[in-house]
C-alpha cells in the first residue's frame, strides 16, 4: 500500500512539474494566463512590469568516456518558459496584450540562442576535448542572448512600439529557420571526427 501511495504522489509531482514548464516547440503561443505568478495583476497598478520566466538550460551527467564520443548535445540544451515564476503587471488589458507580446518574442529568442549554442558545441567538440570549454560556450551566448534581450525591450519600449517588435520577431523566427538541424529532438549531420579541440 505504501509503495501505491508513493508511485502515486511521484506521478502527481511530474504532471505538476509537466504543467508548469513549457517547452518551446515552435507552436504554442503563450497566453496570459500562461503567467501564473500570484504577482500578475491587470488593472488598479501605476506600473508596467514583465518577468517572462523564459530560459535557456544547458545541463547533462555523463561518464568521461560517454562524454568523449558524444557529439550530438541538442537535447541537453532547453528553452523552457515557467508557468508559476511567469508575471504580468499591467495598467491595463491594451498594455497587457504588448508585454504578452514581447513575452513571446523572448521565449523565441531564448530558442534561438539554444539552438545556437547546440550548433556551437557540435562544431567545436572533438573527441579528446575538455568538459571545461562548455562552460565557456554557454557563457558567450547566455551574454548575447541577454544583450538582445535588453535591447529590444529598449528599442521597443517593451513590446508597446508594435512595429519594431513584430520585425525584430520577425527576424528572430527567420534565424530559427535557418538552423533546422539544431532543434532539441534533431540530429545534425554527420561530419568527421575532430580529434583534437
Amino acid at each position: 500500500m505504501k509503495k501505491l501511495v508513493l508511485i502515486a504522489l511521484v506521478f502527481v509531482m511530474a504532471q505538476v512539474h509537466a504543467q508548469n514548464n513549457v517547452e518551446w516547440d515552435g507552436k504554442y503561443q503563450l497566453q496570459l494566463s500562461d503567467f501564473q505568478s500570484n504577482a500578475t495583476q491587470i488593472g488598479a497598478v501605476k506600473i508596467n512590469s514583465m518577468h517572462t520566466a523564459s530560459s535557456l538550460d544547458f545541463a547533462f551527467q555523463m561518464s568521461n568516456v560517454e562524454f568523449m564520443f558524444t557529439k550530438n548535445f541538442n537535447a541537453k540544451v532547453i528553452s523552457s518558459f515557467k508557468r508559476n515564476a511567469a508575471s504580468i503587471i499591467a495598467t491595463d488589458s491594451i498594455t497587457a496584450k504588448y508585454l504578452l507580446n514581447f513575452a513571446q518574442y523572448e521565449f523565441d529568442l531564448s530558442e534561438l540562442y539554444a539552438r545556437k549554442l547546440r550548433k556551437e558545441i557540435y562544431d567545436k567538440k572533438g573527441t579528446f576535448s575538455d568538459v571545461s570549454f562548455l562552460q565557456v560556450l554557454f557563457n558567450s551566448i547566455q551574454q548575447h542572448y541577454t544583450e538582445d534581450h535588453a535591447m529590444a525591450s529598449k528599442n521597443t519600449n517593451l513590446g508597446q512600439e508594435e512595429e519594431k517588435l513584430a520585425a525584430i520577431h520577425s527576424a528572430v523566427l527567420q534565424k530559427i529557420n535557418e538552423l533546422p538541424d539544431f532543434c532539441k529532438s534533431c540530429k545534425p549531420p554527420k561530419k568527421p571526427n575532430k580529434l583534437f579541440n
